[in-house]
């Protein structure tokens, strides 16, 4: 079995968009490796901490970028996010933050009359 050596593709910001990108080439069959700031100890990143470099084999390198044209291709052609109308907030989020708030609130009167019973 030859070995056929990897060559760049692309790169992208963050590990999730990289694993996101790297399943997409898979489900066409092209092999993909993410090297870079991929799943490492540092959660937020920016700038070059964050970049994830994605190779494939030489020999797919060409249907990995259709892979990615046609991505672009149907980022280009979706309906504008305008069109969708304005967003409605969640109630639940709401009530969420608000349980939140209030747990915060009476956690410290809870605990000084705990102290001093």
């Amino acid at each position: 079995m030859a070995v056929v050596p990897m060559q760049r593709l692309t790169w992208v910001n963050g590990s999730f968009i990289a694993h996101v990108l790297r399943a997409k080439l898979q489900a066409e069959g092209i092999d993909a490796e993410l090297r870079g700031s991929v799943d490492g100890p540092y959660v937020l990143t920016v700038g070059d901490l964050a970049r994830v470099e994605v190779y494939v084999p030489e020999d797919q390198m060409d249907d990995a970028k259709l892979v990615l044209l046609a991505g672009e291709v149907d980022a280009a052609l979706a309906a504008p996010r305008e069109w969708a109308g304005e967003a409605k907030p969640r109630r639940s989020l709401r009530w969420a933050a608000l349980a939140a708030l209030i747990a915060a609130a009476l956690a410290p009167i809870v605990w000084y009359v705990r102290a001093f019973e």
